[in-house]
């Protein structure tokens, strides 16, 4: 009698520990997943000034995540393979105990200025000291966690793949948290105490479900009990094959989709995490009991979602709305958006059966780190243009079901022929330099486009023909004659008009210097250089050098960006000119006279290679009567020089009447109320000039432009405060100023389309 009471008791407090399992783990797998990518964006902005604010150093910050995680993977497969059961949890509670000791984050020490070759390979080191090991044992927790819930005798053991959906709703929710709460909210020192925080209390947990799995009912009899049969096949190297290339093409467009967002707007965990957080939605949607969008009805829609986009980007339709920044960077999310869901769909048809679970998430771990490589570390080393965009759009067609060559020889005739025949064209057009005009160019890319409806449901001419529009199309209208060359900063091009008078730079989209080289009847323009662009005589920029040139001569002037070096023949007798720039492949190109020669007609110009914010302040302080900062890359932003902080620093690098000039011309985002306020926040008067005083001339490069100027006092403007196009500037009580911890790339953009 006492024995059979026992019993039963002891049942009872099992079945309880099973009732409380569930409930605990879940909590401990989606605090983990939301320390896990709330720890991205945050470490990586602050990294980020140490690299210029370059949209390429979250691409490299991917690739470090994605071998962090394939790490992580890799432990927990080899821990359950090798240490089931008790062990495990005993370990993997000293790895988070160990990891707990490097905590609070923090750039380690001893990592000042990145090297002049070899910037991403530098920041992974970066990131693998600073983070690696809390970011290795968060990595872990989620297909730890999920294989031993497997081998208990939960009811819903048998299938645990719906808790890599809760995974990734941490994971989802925390990405769109940091940049609408967490980062506009709360300062970085207190963002990492708190994550520091959330961490312990990981280790609680993971502790509480070690506890609860110990007393688990049947825990050791589970792994061997289980009803899935213990005959089932493990998974073959072709299906892991399968399980890498389905994982690394959205993963490498996760990388070059956000560097395309990036490039024109600005390096912010905004445009960071919304493409990170639609690829999380897209595991949550594949891995959930009853996904809310059907697998076929991805794969159905996911061709007319790549055609509106190729038919947008390369036919330019005239619709207002679609040719906002915002309408465009919609346009690529949702393509991004529908290709992933549709490769990650073709993922979870093929998972494993849940013995395997943590194979299947060390392969698949293993193909997004092979696309982020591809993408962000050996894209920009092997291409001149980012052509891995278009690629990994054809390369998504081809992850659909049913890719193969055609099954008739003559449709595989056909196939290869038309293939060889516009490889051959496209080389001949290149070769004699032929000329297409934008009409016929159009309607080619539409008759194709037309033609990829006949190959609707074959993958493998569909992404032929999307392929060679998209590779043609850079082809086509590309310069001819142009140089194209790309770093760690970005792409920049070198090319000339096409009637051969001015000879251009081009940084992404967008023209960042220039120069004549010859006159209206094609005579090279030889000697000392005339600047152009928004340089030229009587200029903003012309009239900040004169203003501060009012008040004693000669002066010294200082230059954040170097273009072409124009700014340097603005230099009178006696002015001595100082530029600081962060990419050596400008530096290499405006020092070659057979590109520019600002620098060697208007020289000797000494330039400091560096970002601006860490060389700048090395400067003697009052060392300056005038700072030009210049240093925007295509029209992205490097948010850190237009800080509070930032302005800061220029203050004390001024003369007692010294003028800081901003440029801050852009297309997508209105900042001239932001150095308003970071101006007004150092006790600083501001002005505005938006080019009202003279003519734009697109004919002689003769462009207005949007410049700010800020001193501590109306007066040490000089002439420019007497000057009717220089509009006193109130800041606006309602804008919070920017600093370091504080931006709003939104209000930027909507002020801007409300202009």
């Amino acid at each position: 009698m006492n024995s059979t009471t026992s019993s039963a008791s002891a049942s009872k407090e099992t079945a309880g520990f099973g009732h409380m399992l569930l409930p605990v783990l879940t909590a401990a797998i989606f605090l983990s997943a939301a320390l896990l990518f709330a720890v991205q964006p945050m470490f990586t902005k602050m990294v980020l000034p140490r690299l210029g604010g370059a949209p390429q150093v979250w691409s490299v910050a991917m690739v470090f995540f994605q071998a962090a995680l394939l790490a992580g993977y890799g432990y927990a497969h080899l821990l359950t393979r090798f240490a089931p059961g008790r062990k495990s949890v005993l370990i993997h509670l000293a790895v988070m105990i160990a990891a707990s000791l490097t905590l609070p984050l923090s750039i380690a020490s001893g990592w000042g200025r990145p090297p002049e070759v070899g910037e991403a390979f530098w920041l992974l080191g970066l990131f693998a000291v600073s983070i690696g090991l809390p970011f290795f044992a968060l990595a872990a927790n989620s297909p730890l966690l999920q294989a031993w819930f497997a081998r208990t005798d939960h009811p819903s053991a048998k299938d645990p793949y719906f808790l890599y959906a809760a995974s990734n709703v941490g994971s989802f929710l925390a990405l769109i948290a940091y940049p609408l709460a967490i980062e506009p909210l709360i300062q970085l020192t207190d963002q990492t105490r708190w994550w520091t925080v959330g961490f312990f209390v990981l280790i609680l947990l993971i502790a509480a479900c070690g506890y609860l799995l110990w007393h688990a009912p049947s825990h050791t009899e589970a792994a061997t009990t289980t009803d899935e049969p213990q005959d089932t096949a493990a998974p073959t190297w072709l299906d892991a094959a399968k399980w890498m290339g389905l994982a690394a093409v959205p993963s490498g467009l996760l990388i070059a989709v956000t560097a395309n967002i990036s490039t024109d707007v600005a390096a912010v965990p905004l445009l960071w995490v919304v493409p990170l957080a639609l690829y999380l939605l897209t595991f949550v949607i594949v891995f959930s009991r009853r996904p809310i969008l059907p697998h076929t009805f991805v794969v159905a829609v996911q061709p007319v979602f790549i055609i509106g986009l190729v038919a947008v980007w390369i036919l330019e339709p005239d619709w207002v709305w679609i040719k906002t920044i915002v309408a465009m960077i919609g346009l690529h999310l949702i393509v991004f958006f529908v290709c992933t869901l549709m490769c990650h769909g073709e993922l979870a048809k093929r998972r494993p059966a849940a013995r395997h679970l943590t194979a299947f998430y060390m392969w698949m771990s293993a193909g997004g780190m092979v696309g982020g490589i591809a993408a962000g570390l050996m894209a920009p080393y092997t291409f001149n243009w980012i052509a891995e965009y278009p690629i990994l759009i054809a390369l998504a067609v081809l992850c659909r079901p049913g890719a193969g060559l055609p099954k008739a020889r003559w449709e595989q005739a056909l196939f290869f022929g038309a293939i060889a025949a516009a490889v051959l064209a496209l080389a001949a057009f290149r070769y004699f330099g032929l000329e297409i005009d934008n009409t016929t160019h159009h309607w080619v890319v539409a008759g194709l486009l037309f033609v990829t409806v006949l190959f609707w449901n074959d993958p493998l001419p569909f992404a032929a023909i999307i392929a060679f529009i998209l590779l043609a199309n850079h082809e086509i209208t590309e310069i001819s004659g142009a140089k194209t060359v790309r770093s760690f900063f970005g792409v920049v091009k070198i090319s000339e008009t096409s009637d051969g008078r001015f000879r251009l730079l081009a940084h992404g989209t967008t023209l960042h210097g220039g120069q004549q080289i010859r006159d209206n009847d094609g005579n090279p323009i030889t000697g000392r250089p005339k600047p152009t662009m928004y340089y030229y005589d009587g200029s903003a920029m012309a009239q900040i050098l004169d203003a501060a040139r009012s008040h004693k001569k000669p002066i010294r002037y200082a230059v954040i960006g170097l273009g072409t070096g124009s700014l340097a023949c603005r230099a009178e007798p006696g002015d001595t000119v100082h530029y600081y720039e962060i990419d050596p492949i400008m530096i290499r190109i405006a020092r070659d006279p057979e590109n520019f020669n600002f620098l060697s007609e208007c020289g000797p110009v000494p330039i400091t290679l560096g970002d601006a914010r860490l060389t700048l302040a090395e400067a003697p302080d009052s060392s300056y009567d005038a700072i030009i900062v210049d240093a925007f890359n295509s029209d992205a932003i490097p948010i850190h020089l237009l800080t509070r902080e930032a302005m800061e620093i220029y203050l004390k690098k001024l003369s007692p009447t010294g003028i800081v000039a901003i440029h801050v011309s852009n297309r997508h985002l209105e900042l001239a109320s932001v150095v308003t306020g970071i101006a007004s926040a150092n006790g600083m008067v501001a002005r505005l000039n938006e080019g009202a005083d003279v003519v734009e001339n697109d004919a002689d490069y003769i462009f207005l432009g949007t410049i700010v100027v800020a001193a501590r006092k109306d007066e040490d403007f000089g002439p420019i405060a007497q000057s009717q196009f220089w509009e006193l500037q109130e800041p606006d009580p309602k804008q919070w100023v920017w600093t370091d911890d504080y931006s709003n790339i939104i209000g930027s953009l909507v002020r801007k389309l409300k202009e």
